[in-house]
């Protein structure tokens, strides 16, 4: 049984392990591959809006954050970022946490979920996200810079989650 719950403080002694491997890959986030601990806590834990970890009893499964996509008059759309721990990649998670942000998203007053920059490469998420009901509503060619594939497009994807009044 899989419980997501608001992420604690406590959590990221477990969470640290899942984010540097996919930060260090530098295959699917642009983030800095050599990221600290400590700016990894900042990046995931502290400058979101919300951050959440998907748990089975003790173990940490994956994580997301919801945060504002920009501020101002782009307040009411936000942003995700979700990570699955290799283990339970494959069993369907990265799409129930997807579901659970956009319920968290609607109850904190979001109209829309944006992600800004989903590699084209990352093929899986981009058929996840599609099957979803996100939009591609454009495409940066060569945005990222790929280890093993080069320069590769990533796109910017969008859904809207209530219609504005």
């Amino acid at each position: 049984m899989i419980t997501i719950r608001l992420a604690t403080e406590a959590d990221f002694d477990a969470l640290w392990p899942i984010l540097h491997d996919v930060f260090r890959a530098g295959t699917t986030y642009a983030v800095d591959p050599a990221i600290t601990r400590e700016a990894a806590f900042a990046y995931w834990m502290q400058q979101p809006a919300a951050t959440y970890v998907a748990v089975a009893g003790d173990a940490v499964l994956g994580t997301y954050y919801i945060r504002t996509n920009q501020p101002g008059g782009g307040a009411h759309i936000c942003n995700c970022g979700y990570i699955v721990a290799p283990a339970a990649r494959g069993q369907g998670l990265a799409a129930q946490m997807c579901l659970h942000s956009q319920d968290q998203a609607r109850a904190m007053g979001y109209l829309a979920m944006q992600f800004n920059f989903v590699l084209a490469s990352n093929a899986g998420a981009v058929r996840l996200w599609h099957r979803l009901g996100f939009a591609t509503v454009g495409t940066i060619p060569d945005a990222f810079l790929h280890p093993d594939l080069g320069y590769v497009a990533a796109h910017v994807m969008h859904k809207r989650l209530t219609v504005p009044a």
